[in-house]
């Protein structure tokens, strides 16, 4: 497995988050090689070098930084120091997570100030947790945080509770959420976990659009390339004006469209989100009553809406799953010029003129106007009826709602007479919360489906079953009870581990799930990785619940949430201690009630461990080949 193919280039930037399940018990002499290939339709693929790294020494030290490709043993003598170099991140991740009963005591210390509002704010749990994590870890915490309170029903107060403090703490109302505190980052996060389907419906289609069309655009003119721009124009090299010209106009194209979108999507925007832009509107009010400061009401919504959503998802679409690769470098910059714009908008427009590129300028005649509109946007988003406050929807997603969708290659387990790599056809998928539904190509109206409820198994097929990899399986329940399995085909290993956590995701509340089953297929009759001769044969490996992808888009688990929070407070002991933080929130020796000796009692009973290890690879960044 690996990352997508680079085409037509000697330093390939790859940025990819690989994830490697191991087995149980210790890593003994395992070792993760990491090889860069350089792939030929004729002849030969050249090898361009690996990296290995022994498993017990990542379990103790994480690595990232810039590492010599070695040659292989036998070549050693021949290449020397020619091959190049790989700048990677690994870590071993090893999550043990108990029942959720057991982290109540936790979840209860946690949610005490919101529930009983009365006693003094700075001993409470919330409040040391906020004092004493350190920078790196805040977007964890706040991630974590976030999903506890959501599953609890109680994340817009834990919002408000966080920027109220945050609002208590600030005297210049220009300096507003501007940090990464923890109140700046639980909203942030709390947008992302609830508005994604959202964003996706606000933003993918001029997004796309942006990257099908590849122009260029550019208004910089210490960055114009005017040879470059005879791509646009069949008449030759253009002058700066024109390219200007050109690019302001595609600009302007891109940006109304944007701005239409969000200013127009008042009602599609999660009644979640827009409770907690009310009640914040409602305490900077409070905290900034005075007429000189009634561009703060606005500000303090947009500062997040704008600077922390749209304008990160426009610059990077594939961190927020707008796309499945990062873009071009042409298309990479009409992406930032349009960022740019956007966070002028979430400004309000108060530091037009004032910044270091004047070059922006023909854009503010665009921006102005917009900045009313978005103003009226914003008060419409905070007009929600006060019956609508206290509803908290189910689920995040509407069941409708598509989840995931794209282009797979598929078959069905039996009776195949042809050969494995010809039985795969390629069909465009959906996947909603009710179902994985799949037809010839988007706008073809015959279609199959497999209802979410009846899966009972989402697994990883092994890479010798097929002639190709990146293959996984659904196995699911029909009316009679019978199990029939599905083979999907991804591109990547990257593709691969995005459908696994989608559809492990929405059939995550299913019951009667499979505990194990074969990675293999059955074939000849016996399975190809245990052998058996029946096709009934109990499966020979474990199933498994979840993706432990570790970011906000990680399935609702208030369980592995508490966990990642309990293992925090652990390891900032002797501060919490040093804060004062004696008694029931827990010390540098002690553990929080019932959470460590649930811990330790129930490590001993492997019936009720659920222990998960993933080896995390933020995979070659980029490429150095040596001249």
């Amino acid at each position: 497995m690996g990352p997508h193919v680079i085409k037509k280039t000697r330093f390939p930037h790859w940025d990819e988050v690989l994830e490697l399940e191991l087995g149980e018990g210790e890593p003994g002499e395992a070792v993760l090689s990491v090889e860069v290939w350089d792939w030929d339709i004729v002849g030969k693929n050249d090898f361009l070098g690996r990296v290995e790294f022994p498993l017990d020494t990542i379990l103790t030290t994480p690595i990232k930084g810039w590492f010599q490709l070695l040659p292989f043993p036998s070549a050693a003598e021949n290449l020397g120091g020619q091959l190049g170099a790989l700048r990677l991140t690994v870590r071993l991740v090893e999550d043990r997570v108990l029942p959720p009963h057991y982290y109540q005591p936790l979840i209860q210390l946690l949610t005490e100030p919101i529930l009983c509002p009365d006693q003094p704010p700075a001993g409470t749990a919330l409040a040391i947790l906020e004092e004493v994590t350190s920078g790196e870890s805040r977007q964890d915490v706040a991630t974590k945080l976030v999903k506890i309170f959501l599953g609890q029903g109680l994340a817009v107060p834990l919002l408000d509770y966080l920027t109220t403090r945050e609002l208590a703490r600030t005297t210049d109302p220009n300096t507003l959420f501007r940090s990464n505190s923890l109140a700046s980052k639980s909203v942030e996060q709390f947008m992302k976990v609830v508005g994604l389907p959202y964003l996706h419906e606000v933003l993918k289609p001029v997004v796309n659009r942006i990257f099908e069309e590849k122009k260029y655009v550019e208004l910089d003119p210490g960055k114009m390339e005017l040879s470059r721009s005879r791509r646009i124009s069949f008449k030759g090299s253009l002058s700066e004006a024109r390219v200007r010209e050109s690019s302001l106009e595609l600009l302007q194209g891109y940006l109304g469209d944007i701005v239409d979108a969000i200013v127009g999507s008042v009602e599609k925007c999660p009644t979640l989100m827009r409770v907690a832009f009310k009640q914040l509107r409602r305490r900077v009010e409070e905290r900034f009553p005075s007429a000189q400061h009634e561009e703060v009401r606005y500000f303090s919504i947009s500062g997040f809406l704008f600077l922390r959503f749209f304008a990160p998802a426009v610059l990077t679409p594939k961190l927020f799953s707008l796309r499945e690769q990062h873009a071009d470098p042409r298309t990479a910059r009409t992406l930032l010029l349009l960022a740019k714009a956007l966070q002028s908008i979430g400004n309000l427009g108060l530091q037009l003129g004032q910044g270091k590129e004047p070059w922006m300028a023909p854009l503010h005649a665009v921006l102005l106007p917009s900045v009313t509109r978005v103003r009226a946007f914003l008060d419409g988003l905070v007009e929600v009826e006060s019956a609508e406050e206290d509803q908290v929807p189910p689920a995040l997603l509407p069941s409708s709602a598509t989840i995931k969708e794209g282009y797979l290659h598929t078959r069905t387990a039996g009776g195949a007479t042809l050969l494995p790599r010809l039985a795969f056809k390629k069909r465009y998928f959906w996947l909603s919360a009710e179902a994985l539904t799949y037809s010839k190509s988007p706008e073809w109206q015959a279609r199959c489906s497999i209802p979410v409820r009846r899966m009972r198994a989402v697994e990883r097929v092994d890479e010798g079953t097929f002639q190709h990899p990146h293959v996984m399986q659904i196995v699911a329940q029909d009316g009679t009870g019978q199990l029939h399995t599905t083979y999907i085909q991804c591109k990547s290993a990257q593709e691969l581990w995005q459908w696994l956590w989608a559809l492990r995701q929405a059939s995550s509340a299913n019951e009667a799930m499979l505990p194990t089953c074969h990675p293999g297929t059955f074939r000849a009759g016996r399975w190809t990785c245990c052998l058996q001769p029946a096709c009934s044969a109990p499966g020979c490996s474990r199933t498994h619940s979840t993706v432990a992808l570790g970011e906000w888009s990680d399935p609702l688990d208030p369980a592995a949430a508490a966990q990642t929070l309990y293992g925090h407070l652990r390891r900032v002991g002797t501060r919490l201690r040093a804060a004062g933080a004696g008694g029931p929130q827990g010390s540098a020796e002690t553990d929080p009630p019932g959470v460590g000796q649930a811990a330790h009692s129930c490590t001993s009973m492997h019936m009720h461990v659920h222990k998960d290890m993933h080896l995390v690879v933020h995979t070659c960044t980029c490429l150095r080949m040596h001249e």
